[in-house]
C-alpha cells in the first residue's frame, strides 16, 4: 500500500502508470542547448513549501510545490546565460521546434488581419486594482496555468487546469506532464517543444491532452521559461480550450473587418461619453482624425449646435438603455453638408455593468432628399386635392378666391392675393377686348402669415386694384404668360411707380413673388400674387409651374361661379318680377311675408306665395312650390301662379281651384316629356263670419296660433302679438299638382279674434338628418312667444334656421286674422222663400241705408236687390240671406241654398224677364257668385261716389 499522502493509491484507482523516481536538476545556470532531465529525489523538497502554499480550488493548500517561498518569489522569465534578446534572436534565426500536430506561430503580430490598434481601443480600466469583478472575458477564455520543472514533473496544478481537464492536483504533482498524453509521438514533440522552451524562452502552439474521461481534449499552449532566485529553471504552461480560443479570435476578427472596412461611421464611447475608437469612416465624415477623437467627448469634436443634439441622445440612451434608432440630423459639418442618420445604443458586460454607448453614423444626404423630393411632390398633390374637394361645390367667386389664398399661405408662400375682374365677381359677361389699364379688377381672396398696419394696406381684401400696363401686372393680363420676380426693381415692376401695396410689400420684408394668371377658355379672368418674405427661400421654376397648376384649376372653377351668378341672376330676375309686387292688406288680415333665395350654389326653385282680396272683404292665401330649380321652374312658377289668381278671381271653393288648376298641369308642365309637380296651399278667410276654408295639395300644412286671452276688441293693424297656443292644423294631404288620384278636400274652420295663420314651404322646416315634425314644433315654439309686430314675427322665424337645412328657397307668409275693421257697419237679414220676401228687402236696403248716410245709393241697391231676390224666392226652397257692409263700397250679400250659380241670358226685345242679372252687371262696380256651404252667395258692389258706372 502507498504510503499516506503519496497518491499512489488514487493512480492505481485510476489506472495511471506508477510514478517515476524524480531528481532534481543540480543548481547552477542552464548550460545552452538541450537540457537532459536532471535525476535526483530531492528535486522534490524545494518546491514542497510552493505546493503547500497553493489549497484547493484557489485555496491556501490546493497545489502542491516545492520550493522556497523566497524561491518563488524570485522567479523570474528567462534563464541566467540566456536574455531576452539572446532569445530573440534564437526566435529571428528559426531556433524552434514544432510539434507535428500543432502549428507554433512566432509571437508577433496577429496574423488574422487586425490593424496595429486592435478593436476597441483599450480604455483606462474604472475599477479600482483589487477589486472584484465579473463577466470578463476570463469566464469566457479560461486559462489554466500549470508548472513543470525541465524533465515535464507536474510541479503546480492549477484549479483551472483541474477544471479543463478534469485531473486533481493530489493525482499530477509530482508527475510527469507525459502521462497526459496518449501515445509515444505526442511525448517526444512534448519533449522537443520543452527542449525549445529552454532555448528560446518561450514557445506557444496546439495540442490534444487526455481529459480525466479519456476524451481528448484540443488545447491551445503556451509555454514561459521562469527561473527563480537560486537559477532553477521551471515552465509555466498556460492551456486554453481551443475551440473557445477560436472562437474568440473568429468574433475579434469579424468585428475589426466590420469596424475598419463598414461604410458606416461607427464609434464606442465609454461611461463619460469620451470616445475610446472610432473608424475611420467616421473620422472623415466628422473632418477630424481618429487619434483627435480618443478622449474627447462630442462637444469637444463637433461644432456646438449639433454637438448639443447629439450629446443630448447620448446621455439619455445611457441613462434609460433605450436605443435610439434611425434619427436624422443635419449635418454637423459645413463643409459635407447634407444629413445623417445616427443610432445609438447602450453597451453592458456579462454582469450587466455599464460600460458606455456605441453608435453607427451613415450619411443619407441623397435618401433624404430623395425623401425629401417625394414628400414635396405629395404635399403639393394633396395641396392640389384638397383645394379642389374645397372649391368643387362653391360657386361663389368670392369664396373661391379667398379659399385659393387660403390654400397657399403659408404652405406655399407668406403672403397672397387673388385678384379678379369685375366681371367674374359680378356674373356678367367676360370682356371681349384685351386688358389694358382701364379694366376693373377687384381683390376678392387675401391670407398672410402675420397681421398688422403693412398687411392691411398689401391685402386690402375688396380694393380696386390699378395698374400700369408695362408692369407684371399689366404684361400677365395681356400675355397670359407667368412671371417670377426677385429683387427690388423687379418688385417695384407688379403694379405702378410709388404703389403704397409694394412699399407695405418692401417694409414686410418681401424678396419673391409670382405673378400668375387665372384663366378659363382661353381668356385670363384675373391674376394670383403670391410672395415670400424673411429668411424663406425664394422661389424657383418649380413652385412656378406648380402656381400655374393650381391657378389653373381655380381658373375654371372661377369660371363656373361667374356662369352660376349669371344664371342665378336672370333666375332671381325672373322670379322676382313674377313674384306679388305689392302685398294688399284687405280688411280683416294683417299680411307679413319673406322670400329667402336658396343659398349660394343652389339654383332658385319655385317657390311663390300670394294674397288675393276676394269679394266680400275675403282674402285667399296661398303658398306653393314648383319641384326643380332654375330659370324653367322659375318660370312654370309665374304661370301656375297666373292660374290660380285667375281662378281665385271666379271665387271658387279652395278644394274646387285645387282641382281646377291640377287639370292645368299638362298644358303648365316645361315640356311633353317632363310632368309638372307642384305643391300648393289654398285658404280662404273671410272676416265677416270668421271662418277659414282650406285646402292642400301635398303641401306642408300650415300653423295657427291663437291667442291664450280672447280680444275684446277688434285687433288693429300694426299692433303687438300677444303670443298665445299652437297647433298645426290637420288638413287631407291631398296629392301634388300633377300627381292626380287622390281628391282635394277643404275643411272649415272658426277662427278666434287675432288668430296668427302662418303658411310656408319645405325650405323653411326640413333638413337633411331631421323628421318635419322637429321643423314644424320649431315654428310653433317660435310664433308662441309674443311680438311687437308681424313683422318682427317673421324675422325670428327666419332667425331660426337650422344651418344644416337644405340650401333651398323659403317663401313665410302670416296673416293675423281679425273680425273686419273697427267701426265697420254691417247689417244682415234672413227671409223666407216668398214672393213677400222682395218687398220686405227692398224696405230693410233702404232704411239701412238712410241710417248710414248714403240715401244716394237706394235707388240702384233697391232695383238690384229685388232682382236677386227674385231670382232666389224663384228658385230656391229655403230661408234667403241678405247681408250689407259699408267699406271703401257698399258690399251687397243674396245667399241661398241652392248650389248652382245663376247664369246670365241675354233677354231678346219681346222677352218680359231675363234681364235681372244684365242689371246687375250694368249698374254694378263689381259682380259675383260663390259656393258657400251647400248653397251660394250672389254679391255685387256699388261705389261710394254715387256715380253710375255707365256715366263714367
Amino acid at each position: 500500500m502507498a504510503s499516506t499522502g503519496s497518491g499512489e493509491g488514487e493512480r492505481r484507482a485510476q489506472g495511471l502508470p506508477r510514478r517515476e523516481p524524480w531528481h532534481p536538476p543540480a543548481p547552477g545556470p542552464v548550460p545552452p542547448g538541450p537540457v537532459p532531465p536532471v535525476p535526483g529525489p530531492q528535486a522534490a523538497a524545494p518546491l514542497q513549501p510552493l505546493r503547500a502554499g497553493i489549497g484547493r480550488r484557489g485555496g491556501p493548500a490546493r497545489t502542491r510545490a516545492t520550493g522556497s517561498a523566497a524561491a518563488r518569489a524570485r522567479l523570474r522569465l528567462g534563464g541566467r546565460a540566456r536574455g531576452p534578446a539572446a532569445r530573440r534572436r534564437e526566435v529571428d534565426a528559426g531556433a524552434r521546434q514544432t510539434l507535428p500536430i500543432v502549428h507554433a506561430g512566432p509571437p508577433g503580430p496577429s496574423t488574422r488581419g487586425r490593424p496595429a490598434m486592435p478593436f476597441p481601443a483599450l480604455a483606462p480600466v474604472p475599477e479600482r486594482f483589487g477589486e472584484h469583478t465579473q463577466g470578463s472575458l476570463f469566464d469566457v477564455v479560461k486559462v489554466a496555468i500549470a508548472i513543470l520543472d525541465t524533465s515535464a514533473r507536474v510541479v503546480l496544478w492549477s484549479p483551472a487546469a483541474e477544471e479543463l481537464l478534469g485531473w486533481p492536483s493530489e493525482l499530477l504533482v509530482g508527475r510527469r506532464i507525459d502521462e497526459l498524453l496518449d501515445d509515444d509521438a505526442q511525448v517526444v514533440r512534448t519533449r522537443a517543444a520543452i527542449q525549445e522552451t529552454l532555448r528560446t524562452g518561450r514557445w506557444h502552439g496546439l495540442a490534444e491532452l487526455r481529459h480525466r474521461e479519456g476524451a481528448g481534449v484540443p488545447v491551445e499552449a503556451r509555454i514561459s521559461l521562469l527561473v527563480d532566485g537560486d537559477g532553477t529553471p521551471f515552465l509555466q504552461v498556460a492551456l486554453a480550450e481551443a475551440r473557445i480560443v477560436r472562437a474568440v479570435e473568429r468574433d475579434l476578427a469579424v468585428r475589426d473587418a466590420l469596424f475598419e472596412q463598414s461604410p458606416l461611421g461607427i464609434a464606442v464611447l465609454d461611461a463619460d461619453l469620451r470616445y475610446t475608437a472610432v473608424n475611420q469612416t467616421l473620422a472623415d465624415m466628422n473632418g477630424v482624425t481618429v487619434e483627435e477623437h480618443v478622449g474627447r467627448t462630442t462637444g469637444e469634436t463637433l461644432p456646438e449646435r449639433a454637438a448639443d443634439e447629439i450629446t443630448a441622445i447620448q446621455r439619455q440612451v445611457l441613462a434609460t438603455g433605450e436605443p435610439v434608432i434611425d434619427v436624422t440630423l443635419a449635418s454637423p459639418v459645413t463643409a459635407r453638408g447634407g444629413f445623417r442618420s445616427i443610432s445609438y445604443s447602450r453597451m453592458t458586460d456579462r454582469s450587466g455593468r455599464v460600460l458606455g454607448i456605441s453608435g453607427t453614423v451613415m450619411d443619407v444626404t441623397e435618401r433624404y432628399r430623395a425623401v425629401a423630393k417625394v414628400e414635396h411632390a405629395r404635399r403639393r398633390l394633396s395641396l392640389l386635392n384638397e383645394f379642389g374637394s374645397r372649391v368643387g361645390d362653391l360657386l361663389d367667386a368670392s369664396r373661391i378666391a379667398q379659399e385659393l389664398a387660403s390654400a397657399v399661405v403659408p404652405r406655399l408662400s407668406d403672403h397672397a392675393a387673388v385678384i379678379l375682374l369685375q366681371a367674374v365677381a359680378h356674373g356678367d359677361d367676360l370682356p371681349r377686348h384685351g386688358h389694358d389699364r382701364r379694366t376693373s379688377l377687384l381683390q376678392l381672396g387675401t391670407a398672410s402669415v402675420q397681421d398688422g398696419p403693412e398687411v392691411e394696406v398689401m391685402l386690402r381684401r375688396g380694393a380696386r386694384i390699378t395698374f400700369a400696363e408695362d408692369s407684371s401686372c399689366g404684361r400677365v393680363l395681356r400675355t397670359g404668360v407667368p412671371e417670377l420676380l426677385s429683387g427690388t426693381d423687379e418688385l417695384n415692376d407688379v403694379t405702378y411707380p410709388g404703389d403704397p401695396k409694394m412699399q407695405a410689400a418692401h417694409d414686410l420684408g418681401v424678396h419673391g413673388m409670382l405673378v400668375v394668371p387665372l384663366r378659363a377658355r382661353g381668356i385670363v379672368i384675373g391674376l394670383l400674387l403670391v410672395s415670400r418674405a424673411g429668411y424663406r427661400e425664394g422661389f424657383d421654376r418649380d413652385d412656378l409651374a406648380f402656381t400655374v397648376e393650381l391657378a389653373d384649376r381655380a381658373g375654371s372653377s372661377l369660371d363656373n361661379a361667374r356662369l352660376y351668378a349669371r344664371e342665378r341672376t336672370a333666375a332671381l330676375t325672373l322670379q322676382r318680377t313674377l313674384l306679388p309686387q305689392q302685398v294688399p292688406q284687405p280688411t280683416g288680415v294683417e299680411v307679413a311675408y319673406r322670400y329667402v333665395p336658396g343659398s349660394i350654389g343652389t339654383e332658385v326653385g319655385g317657390d311663390w306665395f300670394d294674397v288675393i282680396p276676394l269679394p266680400g272683404d275675403r282674402t285667399a292665401l296661398v303658398v306653393g312650390d314648383v319641384m326643380g330649380h332654375g330659370l324653367r321652374a322659375a318660370a312654370t312658377m309665374g304661370r301656375l301662379r297666373t292660374a290660380v289668381r285667375t281662378l281665385a278671381g271666379l271665387d271658387l271653393p279652395p278644394d274646387v281651384l285645387l282641382r281646377h288648376v291640377h287639370e292645368l298641369t299638362d298644358d303648365l308642365a316645361q315640356s311633353p316629356d317632363e310632368a309638372l309637380l307642384a305643391t300648393c296651399i289654398y285658404a280662404v278667410f273671410d272676416p265677416a263670419t270668421a271662418r277659414l276654408v282650406v285646402a292642400k295639395a301635398g303641401h306642408i300644412p300650415p300653423v295657427l296660433i291663437v291667442p291664450r286671452e280672447p280680444a275684446e276688441e277688434p285687433t288693429h293693424t300694426g299692433g303687438p302679438l300677444p303670443g298665445g297656443v299652437g297647433r298645426v292644423l290637420d288638413l287631407p294631404s291631398g296629392a301634388p299638382l300633377g300627381v292626380g288620384g287622390v281628391p282635394f278636400e277643404s275643411i272649415e274652420l272658426k277662427i278666434p279674434e287675432g288668430s296668427l295663420l302662418a303658411l310656408c314651404t319645405d325650405g323653411l322646416v326640413e333638413s337633411r338628418d331631421k323628421d318635419l315634425d322637429v321643423g314644424l314644433g320649431r315654428l310653433l315654439t317660435v310664433l308662441e312667444e309674443p311680438y311687437a309686430s308681424i313683422q318682427q314675427a317673421c324675422e325670428a322665424v327666419l332667425g331660426t334656421m337650422e344651418q344644416g337645412r337644405e340650401p333651398d328657397d323659403v317663401a313665410l307668409l302670416l296673416a293675423r286674422l281679425g273680425h273686419g275693421q273697427a267701426g265697420t257697419p254691417t247689417a244682415g237679414w234672413t227671409l223666407p222663400a216668398e214672393p213677400t220676401a222682395v218687398s220686405r228687402a227692398r224696405r230693410l236696403v233702404r232704411a239701412t241705408l238712410a241710417e248710414w248716410g248714403i240715401e244716394r245709393l237706394t235707388d240702384t241697391a233697391e232695383l238690384l236687390v229685388s232682382e236677386l231676390v227674385t231670382n232666389s224666392v224663384r228658385y230656391a226652397s229655403a230661408p234667403i240671406g241678405v247681408r250689407l257692409t259699408l267699406g271703401d263700397t257698399l258690399l251687397v250679400e243674396i245667399s241661398d241654398p241652392l248650389p248652382d250659380p245663376p247664369k246670365e241670358r241675354h233677354a231678346a226685345e219681346a222677352d218680359e224677364g231675363g234681364r235681372g242679372l244684365e242689371l246687375v252687371r250694368r249698374l254694378a262696380l263689381r259682380w259675383g257668385a260663390r259656393a258657400e256651404g251647400i248653397g251660394k252667395v250672389v254679391w255685387f258692389e256699388q261705389a261710394l261716389t254715387g256715380m253710375d258706372p255707365d256715366e263714367t
